[in-house]
């Protein structure tokens, strides 16, 4: 394994080049992390079911928590510290102090230390993943694993680039008439204040472990405050870095954890305090926005919600594309902020390599190929995973009871059984056939496995449907195939206006879904689906200031 210095500085080059590297292993397999370590991590998992979640941090007032597996339907039994919001927070200020003093490359390092930390309980967070938001094993250990974790150390090293892009102290001449002015300098990284830190249910360590050390290498002390129905996976992070804090000797209370249930949310008590100077918030789109338009005195740093498109004009690899679209369709039962929603495509059909293909035809394959998937419980269970939420099963419902208002059901969704787990809540994907492109239905996000496919007069009004929806509603990713140069320069511009990231013609073993740590850009802030990029310096700039003093050379 690299040391804490050459794994940094491999992240760093990674950033300036964009090419690939990870610094964590993508595969749960054996052969790398030893038999034991699986067993270990189920046991794990498993002894907390039940039980207390101790957490040694100030301002416990008593025990809270209210988890239920999406794959047994049960509550785990897990209770957590319910906090007095000002004791945590003093005790955060309290160890801010301390950190701020820290040099910026020292804070670096312990950073990835915190990082490798959470690795070594990678097969823990999994189980406890999988039986809070739904994932499988397999995305529990890669996606909110390995994957996550990359994107934490990129946020690191942009927030490592920051803190020393100055030096901390200069030596200053210039002449002034006769005489020679020479001051001494010293520049000091100022942190904003707490930052709270709000995750998601269905994949709260994509955003959180890069929000945790934007904040901490900056300077700012981080209150993690997890989704109620998803505070295990958090729970166990937050324990890790504290560990690692006290073994270097700083104040532990620098992370802390502040966990709360749907009927007593305690996220306002946070936002009301002039301390707290840092929001980073994932999930819906509608509290998202009203953090950004009412929450003036704190750097907001937001991912949301959009209507994620692909739009068909042609292509090359007929079969290629329409697996990858089906494929998308089942992952994580559509669970995922850059799960394809809306699929556009002219209503005359496609050229192909496979001949002209009508509308109708291409919609068969995609549907014929979710089924592929989703009949048979094991493609389905190690691909779809479980609803994190009954949500979205009441979702799902509602829009087949009123399909018939944007067109007609192409493929009806329905429960899957689950090969393990046959109380699972479960989804296979519901795709609807939409007969008016500016239906309502297509204008926001059905945040699970719900599709649409619509037909447009032309490639070109279903090009410009999509874009328009990007900039309206938000979008994270866009997907277009054509095997036509123009319409792919077409489609580049007008989703580069709408503020969404594309990908052209994308097939084979890896996921639409895919965005890649250290060179893919994820959410751009130029639409509604989010203010803030996953990972550029803005999103780690505005998290500390600098405050200089300066006096003349030799007087003190």
């Amino acid at each position: 394994m690299l040391s804490h210095s050459e794994t940094l500085q491999r992240a760093t080059d990674a950033c300036r080049t964009r090419q690939h590297w990870s610094a964590f292993a993508e595969t749960p397999s054996s052969k790398l992390h030893g038999e034991q370590a699986p067993i270990d991590g189920q046991q794990a998992f498993e002894r907390q079911l039940g039980k207390p979640f101790e957490l040694d941090q100030p301002g416990e007032t008593g025990r809270l928590g209210k988890e239920i597996s999406p794959y047994t339907q049960q509550a785990l039994g897990i209770d957590y510290p319910a906090v007095d919001v000002e004791v945590l927070c003093q005790a955060a200020l309290k160890a801010m102090r301390q950190w701020q003093t820290v040099d910026p490359n020292k804070r670096a390092l312990i950073g990835v230390e915190m990082l490798r930390a959470l690795e070594a309980q990678l097969f823990e967070n999994s189980h406890a993943t999988m039986h809070t938001a739904g994932q499988s094993f397999m995305m529990g250990f890669v996606g909110s694993g390995a994957n996550s974790l990359d994107r934490g150390l990129e946020a690191l090293v942009y927030g490592h680039k920051a803190m020393t892009d100055l030096p901390a102290t200069a030596l200053w001449h210039k002449p002034f008439g006769a005489h020679t002015v020479a001051l001494e300098k010293r520049y000091h990284f100022v942190p904003r204040g707490i930052a709270l830190v709000i995750c998601c249910a269905s994949f709260p360590a994509w955003n959180a472990y890069p929000a945790i050390m934007a904040n901490l290498v900056t300077g700012n002390p981080v209150v993690l405050k997890p989704h109620p129905g998803g505070i295990l996976p958090m729970a166990i992070s937050v324990r890790a870095l504290r560990e690692v804090l006290l073994r270097h000797n700083i104040d532990p209370n620098l992370i802390t954890l502040a966990a709360d249930t749907r009927d007593a949310p305690i996220a306002g008590q946070f936002l009301d305090r002039s301390d707290v100077g840092i929001v980073d918030f994932t999930g819906s789109q509608r509290f998202g926005s009203w953090l950004e338009q009412n929450v003036r005195n704190k750097r907001v740093y937001t991912e949301t919600s959009g209507v994620n498109s692909v739009v068909i004009e042609s292509t090359n690899d007929l079969d290629g594309m329409v697996d990858a679209i089906a494929h998308s369709l089942c992952l994580f039962s559509a669970q995922m902020c850059t799960s394809p929603q809306n699929i556009h495509l002219p209503r005359q059909g496609i050229a192909s390599d496979q001949g002209h293909i009508s509308a109708a035809e291409v919609a068969e394959r995609i549907v014929a190929r979710v089924e592929d998937r989703a009949s048979n419980p094991a493609k389905a269970a190690a691909i779809c995973g479980a609803l994190q939420s009954d949500a979205t099963l009441q979702m799902l419902a509602g829009l087949q009871k009123n399909a018939e208002s944007a067109g007609k059901v192409l493929r009806a969704s329905g429960p899957y059984e689950h090969p393990d787990y046959p109380q699972a809540r479960t989804a296979t994907p519901l795709i609807i056939e939409a007969a008016d492109p500016g239906h309502e239905a297509l204008l926001q996000e059905h945040f699970g496995p719900a599709s649409f496919i619509i037909t447009h007069d032309s490639a070109e009004a279903a090009l410009a449907s999509a874009a328009a929806a990007a900039l309206q509603c938000g979008a994270i990713a866009t997907h277009v195939y054509s095997s036509d140069r123009a319409f792919q320069d077409n489609a580049e511009q007008a989703f580069v206006a709408a503020g969404a990231s594309t990908t052209f013609n994308l097939s084979g073993p890896m996921p639409l879904n895919y965005a890649a740590a250290y060179s893919d850009l994820h959410v751009t802030g130029l639409n509604p689906a989010g203010n803030a990029c996953l990972t550029d310096l803005a999103f780690v700039c505005d998290r500390f200031r600098m405050v200089q003093a300066r006096w003349p050379q030799g007087s003190r």
